[in-house]
């Protein structure tokens, strides 16, 4: 399994380009510390919802398979917004 390594966003509006370049490892090691209550908060809710928690991760890791090489465009009036996962 492959995990993006970069994520790119690219926002114009009124014929300004902005570019937002957000690396993957770097942000998953600053944001490691709120890793475990996140696990107990997605434990809870497949409980509440009675979900199996394998399945869930199961179908977690398929969406994170399928990541690189995204391109999600959203385009409204005057304003676009690109996100491209590498």
């Amino acid at each position: 399994m492959m995990i993006p390594q970069l994520v790119t966003i690219r926002h114009r509006r009124d014929g300004r380009v902005r570019r937002l370049y957000i690396p993957v490892v770097p942000l998953l090691l600053v944001l490691s510390p709120l890793l475990l209550p996140a696990v107990a908060a997605s434990l809870i809710t497949c409980l509440f919802y009675q979900v199996r928690p394998v399945r869930a991760l199961y179908a977690l890791g398929r969406l994170l398979w399928t990541l690189p090489g995204t391109r999600i465009e959203y385009v409204e009036g005057r304003t676009a917004l690109l996100v491209s996962v590498r």
